[in-house]
This record gives C-alpha cells, structure tokens and sequence, in this order.
C-alpha cells in the first residue's frame, strides 16, 4: 500500500485557511494534512484598524479553526515555527518536528521598519488581535489620564501614525471618527485632540486614484487629521518621533504602518529573499524546491506591466490559495501545474464611519458606496471559506 504524502501547511491567515479547506475537499483522505499555526483561531487583518481605534471588538476579528475546517480531514497543531530544513523535508516547531512531502509557506508577515531606530521600542506596530487590543487600551487611558493631572500634556493627546497607506488611512479613518465620542465620555474639548499621519511618499495611498486620494485627505482634515507628506520619519523616541528635517513632533501615541515584510523564518531558513519575500515561480513554488510552495506575504510576484511587485494583499493570497490546492493535487497525480496570475477585481479603503474610497474594476466609488462595496468584499471571503452560513455567523451588515 503507497505511503500518504504529509502536506504542511505553515500559518492559518487569508491563505493558509482557503489552502486548507480547498486540499480538504480536492484531496480529501488521499494525504495526510497538517495546518500548523501559533493561535487555535483564525483572525481577519483586513478588519484590524477597527478594533485599533476602539469602533469594533477585537473578538469579531477572529474564528476558532475548529468551527471553520473540517478538522476530521485536517490535523490542527497549534505550534510556533521555529525553521523550515529544507534539505531534510522538515518544519521545526518549538514542541517538535514535522516531515513534509509538501509544504506551503503562508507565515505572514512582520512590521517593516526600513531601518529606523525605536520603532519596536516606543510605537505600536503589532497589527494582530492581541496588539490592537494594547493600542485601544493605551489610547483610552490617554483620554482618562489628561484631566486627572495637575498639570497638563498635550503629548498626551496626540496620536501619530506613520505611514498613509492603507493600513494608516484606516486606522486614521476609524480614530478620527471616534474621536469626538472619546472626548465627551471624557469631558475634553475637541481641538486638544492632535492627529497626524506622516508619510515618507510623495503622496498618501501611493499607487492609488489621485482623485480618490484627495477625497479621502480632504475627508480626514475636516476631522482633524494633519498630514505631512514626502516627510520621512528619523526616530522614534519615548517621547515621539524625530523627522528628517530635523523637526521633533511630542506625542505619547505612535502607531506604525509603515508596510510589512515576509516572516523571518524565511530567510532564518536559508531561502533567497527580498525583505522576507521569496520571488516565487509561476507554479507558487520556490526556486529551485518542487515540493516547496509559498503565498500570500511571503510571496513576491512581479507586476510586469510597472516592473513592481503586486502588493501582499488578502485579495491576492487568497487567490493564491485556490492555485496553490489545485497544484499539489495536480502533484500528486502526476498532472501538469497552473501559472498564477493575480486578477484585481477591486480596491476599496475604508476611512470610518459609512465612507470609504475604491476602484472596483474601472469604477472609482466615493462615500457610503464604497463602503458597502467595502463590507461586500470582507463578506465575499466569509463566504469563499465557509460558505452562506458563515456569512450570516461572522459578516457585516452593508447597509
């Protein structure tokens, strides 16, 4: 009788899930499958700037595996990865080992700090379920302490976030909306509340619809929101940051997102990367490994048409997932494999509140349209992986 191939799976995000449950019904009893992940739930980072600032629980966010994945085909470990041995087929975990026939590489991705000093030491840069929840605490007890002292700190009303991409642009959206709410719960005048995004680019949301941009700029300045743009951040400090120019902006509230990198597993692991990235072939597979593939941020796919990598978004790994499943089954009975071709249905920015901005196909969407489209999409993943029930379960009104 022919021994079961082990396919390992590292890492339950957006592509590890949909990787799961696709082999679970393409391959079903025929291979051994294992999904390895450092938490037993599941949690959406698309949805992560809302809990940050306070206007969703943190709980919403997240799903047990076990009520997701049919677990009678999917042996669950939850583990921390340690190295993947390439040469030997093995994963090391912190409580053991795993052998592999196939492995996909879906580990995630790390804040990127593009070398600036003080970043993991004095700025909220952890986007996972536990570290939104430290920054909503943090700002809410900023609010509680300024009228509980004799003498008081405008630093600590002051809430900076680096970086106006979309990680910046939404947590901004949803801060900025529930600031007013902050400030009557605890009697303090608007205008001491300072919020500012800084931004090393040329431009906010770089690559994104300048007419889109400038809707979502306008937008956030009537609440607020103070933008220094092609202004690139020097230091993070303990007592704020230090810009290029020299200039020192006091604020006790920092919050990084800047962009990520791939896990650093990757390169601890010995493949060549760029920034955690591994420049994956046409297939999915890494370079040079038949049995090795790897998606969503640990993945780097060149856009051809502007020589620039696709962004590592949920849109795209999860797409990858389902090109990914299809190629290990194909692997498995000899057939021949897919090229993956990233296909951007749509992309659409929240900015608090019902607004938002996007381009879906060659439709640019403002406002309260947007947003739905917004709610759509994060529905439209709910739906590829649990199908209608787990839409009704864990999806967001659009209205």
């Amino acid at each position: 009788m022919l021994k079961k191939p082990n396919i390992v799976l590292l890492g339950a995000g957006y592509g590890g899930m949909i990787t799961a449950a696709r082999l679970s019904k393409k391959v079903g009893h025929d291979a051994n499958i294992t999904l390895v992940n450092k938490h037993d739930y599941h949690y959406q980072t698309t949805w992560l700037h809302e809990p940050a600032a306070g206007t969703l629980s943190a709980d919403r966010t997240r799903m047990p595996i076990d009520s997701v994945l049919d677990l009678n085909k999917i042996n669950f470990v939850k583990d921390e990865v340690v190295e993947i041995k390439r040469e030997e087929k093995k994963v090391v975990l912190k409580q053991g080992e795993l052998e592999y026939d196939y492995l996909v590489v879906g580990l995630g991705s790390e804040a990127e700090t593009f070398g600036v000093p003080g970043v993991h030491e004095y700025a909220y840069c952890k986007w996972t379920v536990n570290g939104v929840r430290e920054v909503k605490e943090h700002i809410e007890y900023q609010f509680a302490k300024y009228n509980n002292l004799s003498e008081k700190k405008d630093e600590l009303l002051t809430f900076i976030v680096a970086g106006a991409g979309f990680t910046g642009i939404e947590f901004i959206g949803e801060l900025s909306e529930r600031v007013p709410e902050l400030c009557k719960t605890y009697d303090i005048p608007q205008e001491k509340v300072k919020m500012y995004v800084i931004e090393a680019a040329p431009t906010a949301l770089p690559g994104f619809d300048p007419e889109l941009v400038e809707y979502a700029m306008n937008l956030l300045e009537s609440r607020g929101v103070e933008f220094k743009i092609n202004c690139p951040i020097k230091e993070v400090t303990e007592a704020g940051v230090i810009l290029a120019s020299g200039d020192e902006i006091k604020a006790e509230t920092v919050v990084w997102a800047t962009g990520v990198r791939g896990s650093s597993i990757i390169e601890k692991s010995g493949f060549e990367a760029m920034r955690g990235r591994i420049k994956v072939e046409p297939d999915l597979r890494a370079p040079g490994h038949e049995d090795v593939f790897v998606i969503g941020d640990c993945a780097l796919i060149i856009n051809e048409e502007i020589n620039r990598p696709y962004p590592p978004t949920a849109q795209i790994a999860m797409q990858m997932a389902e090109t990914c499943a299809s190629n290990i089954k194909a692997l498995m009975d000899g057939g021949s494999l897919q090229s993956f071709t990233p296909e951007i249905k749509g992309t659409v920015a929240s900015l608090g509140g019902k607004e938002a901005i996007g381009v879906v196909g060659s439709k640019k969407l403002f406002g309260s349209t947007a947003n739905f489209m917004k709610k759509m999409i994060d529905n439209r993943y709910l739906f590829l992986l649990g199908g209608p029930g787990l839409v009704l379960k864990r999806g967001k009104n659009p209205m």
